[in-house]
């Protein structure tokens, strides 16, 4: 019997590159906070890697002869990992969504990022039903985690 290309399921991701981020993702430098993305289960669980260098942007504000990554810029990157991973997911079904972030809960930050640091972005799904998702986020440099939030988002059909 002939499986007919419907039945054959797609392949799963294990990785995106920034190549891939930038067809899931509408983000554009300097905003786009993610790398590369490593270790994805579907849209259960993946790590975004940002590696924050001395001359991005915003260290020319945040903050001058102290550069710190922004606690705000870090959640986005979490955010930013787990709606690619839902993106590239659900465009395998042949879904074009895109992303909206709906809640950060449980935010708490434990350490300043600085460059040189490399973040990885660790996500799990906590839930999802139909287009709403949330997801359990923790941002980790070194091993130690200097960031973690809950993060709500809510997936809306592209135009």
């Amino acid at each position: 019997m002939e499986l007919e290309t419907s039945d054959v399921p797609p392949k799963a991701l294990s990785t995106l590159d920034i190549l891939k981020i930038l067809e899931c993702l509408p983000h554009r430098y300097p905003f786009l906070m993610i790398d590369r993305i490593i270790d994805i289960d579907g849209d259960e669980s993946a790590t975004g890697i940002k590696n924050v260098t001395y001359n991005e942007p915003i260290f020319q504000g945040h903050f001058p002869g102290k550069p710190i990554f922004p606690g705000v810029l870090i959640i986005e990157g979490m955010a930013q990992t787990a709606g690619a991973i839902v993106i590239a997911n659900d465009s395998m079904s042949g879904k074009k969504n895109i992303v909206l972030m709906l809640t950060i809960d449980k935010a708490k930050f434990r350490r300043p990022a600085e460059p040189g640091d490399k973040l990885e972005y660790r996500i799990k799904k906590i839930q999802r039903r139909r287009n709403v998702g949330r997801y359990e986020a923790k941002a980790v440099v070194d091993g130690v985690v200097v960031a973690e939030a809950e993060i709500g988002a809510m997936m809306v059909e592209a135009e």
